[in-house]
């Protein structure tokens, strides 16, 4: 038991370091197994596999198709574009749920409801912005 010391009339038990990193070591020690937990899988693996390199099984391939011509391809990047529209507002709407059940909770009501209103509007600034760069259009 740590000693209590008085510091400005005050007493205060002196910090016990040792349950500190204790706690810490705990989390260490996890790191540390699953670390080797990946190595000895890893290793296992290596060990255990056949080894028979062919040319056949050298070449790249996609869907067991041999490869014709070069492995050089243009992209439309606008499905990337509306992709990453859709995870934006997908995933800013998820936020939409926890707020709801703040401002259900009493007490929390118009501050909540002028900040969901502030986040509402940095989405529309956003949609806005991308219907003005003409990303919304299909062409």
């Amino acid at each position: 038991m740590p000693e209590p010391t008085a510091v400005a009339g005050a007493t205060v038990l002196a910090a016990d370091h040792t349950d500190y990193f204790r706690s810490y070591s705990v989390v260490g020690l996890l790191a540390v197994v699953g670390v080797l937990f990946v190595a000895v899988a890893f290793g296992a693996g290596r060990l255990l596999r056949p080894v028979a390199p062919t040319p056949e099984k050298l070449l790249t391939y996609e869907c067991g198709v041999d490869p014709v011509g070069e492995g050089w391809a243009h992209t439309q990047v606008r499905y990337y574009v509306y992709a990453f529209l859709y995870v934006i507002f997908a995933v800013d709407s998820i936020f939409l749920f926890p707020w709801a059940t703040v401002f259900a909770a009493p007490g929390f009501g118009a501050t909540t409801l002028v900040e969901m209103f502030v986040f509402l509007g940095f989405l529309t600034v956003g949609l806005l912005y991308a219907w003005k760069k003409g990303v919304l259009t299909w062409t």
